[in-house]
């Protein structure tokens, strides 16, 4: 129904019906917070457009006449116009007449353009992108272009406020909220539209973020995405003299210190729902409008998730249920795994969610197999809507736990948490645990796995592997034995591991989230049959002095878990 609704308001009808005044002019231009490059000012120039890790060159032509696009993100992304921060970052004379050029040939082709311009997260992006470099794009402008842009602006707005309920839920839903509170408060003659747009955004905030600043996604990368949006509208809001809404003031609030609480030692994120590569440059310029300067929180419960940390040693674990259904095309089945760091060294990863738009590798990324966690019978925790049913309503998560029970113990000398999930239940009878126990000194990590026999399961439990992912920079080694293995960081520190219960073993895998794209890495795994109740036990152990620590006393071991020498 939505994309029937969406092609009659684009219809010469739909056109008709949106004729209304055009604005006369702009009173303030939110800022745009986001990294900017001024090299990729001179690409544009060239003709050679580059987003989502494709090239395309126009040729001389009108980038928004070229026929095929490589992808659908690149193309959402050309008609986001995001990239225009690049052209107001080189601040030159030409940057500023190649963004008006580039512009007015949006608008002249307008009439004609696929129907992914018009959907409504990519009118959302246009809309913010468009007042944010509004100085870039009319500076020097004459009469007959400001008419021209502010008319098209105009006709945007009122398919935005048509379209705001058929826009996919979640952050595009968010997005385009924030875009009619920008448009109400940058355009002159608004002002009865101000009042509905804050309490719009409002309405989406309280629906969409958790009362510990986690997104409903359950992405962290989303808390990100929010506030460099949510920011410079605040600011916005202030400068037109209107008061933030309290709704809007805690939420950003909250939000901040998850920032702090998803970071490993390097600045990168968790690999959990959803996560790639982490934009780096856009962490730095939010943790800059951080005022509290805090500490990062140790427990997300209502996002679902746990951190423990140790003298600069990091475990990030994933305890919560999946998403809602609706908003869960990009979540993953991740539940009870972790992410292991040490000062500036990521060691245990998940895979990660890929930039590239190939469909077999998100698949493959989303599954539990892609995650430093236990699997049953090469199955996922969750189930993916497959078939017709994902071709009409995407890669949705239809199943999974539906209960996760955590519990966590910060001790004098160790923290830990425990959990279980039932993801496992009704396929194959079994109920998975895991505890993770981290020293106060950062030198100790250890852990146990279970698996318990529950009544009913279609199918048999008959083979378990517990999955360590290791990160592409760590260099791992099998030991003669067989019984351990020794993991070396760029920086020489190394980490011993070592397990009971199982055999070990070193073999090939593959991370997503590489900064220059997909790179090969290795796992260790622990594999074998499910006989009776499964107990499997085993240990992270930093070895020599490695990166300083004090000393303390190491974490205790869970029952079962490989002790002390």
């Amino acid at each position: 129904m939505a994309s029937v609704r969406l092609r009659l308001r684009l219809s010469a009808l739909g056109r008709w019906w949106q004729v209304g005044a055009t604005p006369e002019r702009l009173l303030i231009a939110p800022q745009d917070i986001r990294t900017a490059d001024p090299t990729v000012a001179t690409d544009i120039y060239s003709g050679v457009f580059v987003f989502s890790g494709q090239v395309v060159e126009a040729g001389g032509r009108s980038p928004f006449e070229i026929v095929p696009v490589p992808s659908q993100e690149w193309a959402a992304a050309l008609h986001g116009f995001g990239w225009l921060r690049h052209l107001r970052a080189s601040d030159s004379p030409l940057s500023r007449s190649n963004a008006r050029a580039l512009v007015d040939d949006w608008m002249r082709a307008s009439a004609h353009l696929p129907r992914i311009a018009w959907r409504p997260d990519v009118v959302a992006r246009r809309i913010l992108s468009w007042l944010s470099q509004s100085p870039l794009i009319l500076e020097g402008c004459d009469r007959a272009f400001y008419h021209r842009f502010m008319r098209a602006l105009a006709r945007q707005m009122r398919l935005m406020r048509a379209s705001l309920e058929d826009t996919e839920d979640g952050l595009p839903r968010l997005q385009a909220a924030t875009a009619l509170v920008a448009a109400a408060i940058s355009i002159a003659g608004q002002e009865r539209h101000v009042r509905s747009a804050l309490k719009t955004l409002d309405l989406e905030l309280e629906r969409q973020f958790l009362p510990d600043g986690g997104h409903v996604s359950r992405n962290p990368a989303a808390i990100l995405e929010a506030l460099i949006e949510l920011l410079p509208i605040r600011q916005a809001i202030s400068a037109r003299g209107v008061s933030p809404s309290p709704v809007l003031m805690s939420s950003i609030d909250r939000m901040m210190p998850m920032i702090r609480f998803f970071r490993h030692g390097d600045g990168s994120f968790a690999r959990f729902n959803g996560v790639g590569v982490t934009p780096r440059g856009m962490v730095a310029t939010v943790m800059a409008h951080d005022d509290s300067f805090g500490t990062a929180p140790s427990n997300a419960s209502y996002s679902g998730y746990q951190r423990l940390d140790g003298a600069g040693t990091v475990v990030l674990m994933d305890t919560g249920v999946p998403p809602p259904t609706a908003i869960s095309a990009s979540a993953h089945a991740g539940c009870l795994s972790f992410e292991l760091s040490s000062g500036q060294n990521l060691i245990v990863v998940n895979c990660g969610a890929p930039a590239s738009h190939r469909s077999e590798w998100r698949a493959a990324a989303r599954t539990t197999a892609a995650h430093s966690t236990l699997v049953v019978n090469d199955a996922s925790s969750v189930r993916f809507l497959a078939g017709d049913a994902q071709r009409w309503l995407g890669p949705l998560i239809v199943d999974g736990p539906a209960s996760v029970e955590v519990q966590r113990e910060d001790g004098s000398d160790h923290v830990a948490v425990s959990g279980s999930h039932d993801g496992y239940r009704a396929r194959f009878g079994v109920v998975h645990e895991r505890a993770v126990a981290l020293s106060t000194d950062g030198r100790r990590v250890t852990g146990i796995d279970r698996l318990r026999a529950v009544e009913g399961g279609a199918a048999r439990a008959e083979r378990y592997a517990i999955r360590f992912h290791l990160h592409p920079t760590v260099r791992a080694s099998l030991s003669a034995e067989g019984d351990s293995v020794v993991i070396t960081c760029p920086d020489g520190e190394t980490w011993l591991f070592t397990a009971i219960g199982a055999t070990i073993a070193l073999e090939e895998s593959i991370f997503f989230a590489g900064l220059q794209g997909v790179r090969r890495t290795e796992q260790i795994v622990l594999a074998g049959s499910i006989e009776a109740d499964l107990e499997t036990g085993w240990r992270f152990d930093r070895q020599g002095t490695g990166r300083p620590a004090a000393r303390r006393p190491a974490a205790p071991a869970p029952q079962g878990a490989p002790q002390a020498e």
